[in-house]
């Protein structure tokens, strides 16, 4: 199994997962002609998407999605809450399904476990997917975490975990004082620290892979996500990824050792 980003941040996000003959696209907030092109540095062709994920209803997340699934004829799944606020976008999607947020399903040679998150949207998840050998946990938008998804992430083999924003850098940021308490809230984003008291709390013992991910450009650096992070696991920040904005990152492979 591999993964990568085509672009994580406030301005879209994308994560590409694959396994064997199976590839799908969790999040699509980029136009069609950028996602085509974002897509296109990964080496991968639309219309060779198995599926596309959405974790919940905001821009950032499904904006690209109708027209990319439209034009390729992708199949489309969302929780149901989600698909409550999304629906007239996929009229002219042909195949779309609902999830409730508990339940998992299969996707080719993909296994996809959702989980709730806190978070200001109808129904939100997260996910972990599995090919049977290897664990990807994904992890944004989240205002706080909660045991269950310390739980659902715990003995993942790769994470690909929020750090939107250094509190610091936010309270003394110009944002208007009730985007701050949003972002800063308990359905809001999660803060490097903590991220990293999350990652502290997991059993980290079959890590190869963790990545911070959804980084504010005003609020927050990837030195300070990496450290963060780092200081978590005991390890070098160099260890740590970072998916940006504009390039998200390349394939990272999991394999056994």
């Amino acid at each position: 199994m591999r993964f990568a980003s085509i672009g994580s941040g406030s301005e879209g996000n994308g994560l590409v997962v694959e396994a064997g003959d199976t590839r799908i696209l969790i999040d699509c907030g980029f136009g069609i002609r950028d996602t085509v092109a974002r897509l296109a540095r990964a080496g991968v062709a639309p219309e060779s998407l198995t599926a596309i994920l959405i974790t919940h209803e905001h821009s950032d997340h499904s904006g690209g999605v109708a027209s990319l699934a439209g034009r390729y004829d992708i199949p489309v799944w969302a929780t149901f809450g989600t698909l409550t606020v999304l629906g007239e976008r996929f009229d002219g999607v042909a195949r779309v399904y609902g999830f409730d947020s508990h339940d998992a399903f299969a996707i080719g040679a993909l296994s996809v476990h959702p989980f709730p998150v806190p978070h200001d949207a109808r129904e939100p998840v997260q996910f972990v997917i599995s090919d049977g050998a290897f664990r990807l946990g994904l992890l944004t938008d989240i205002g706080a975490p909660t045991p269950f998804v310390q739980a659902c992430l715990s003995g993942c083999d790769a994470l690909v975990l929020e750090c939107n924003h250094d509190l610091d850098l936010l309270a003394h940021s110009d944002y208007p004082r009730s985007l701050k308490q949003r972002i800063a809230g308990r359905l809001g984003h999660l803060d490097n620290a903590a991220a990293a008291t999350l990652l502290a709390a997991l059993d980290a013992s079959r890590l190869q892979h963790v990545v911070a991910a959804h980084l504010s450009r005003q609020n927050n650096t990837p030195d300070r996500a990496r450290a963060a992070l780092a200081g978590a696991l005991g390890c070098s920040p160099d260890w740590i990824g970072v998916a940006d904005q504009a390039e998200g990152f390349g394939w990272r492979t999991l394999a056994s050792s």
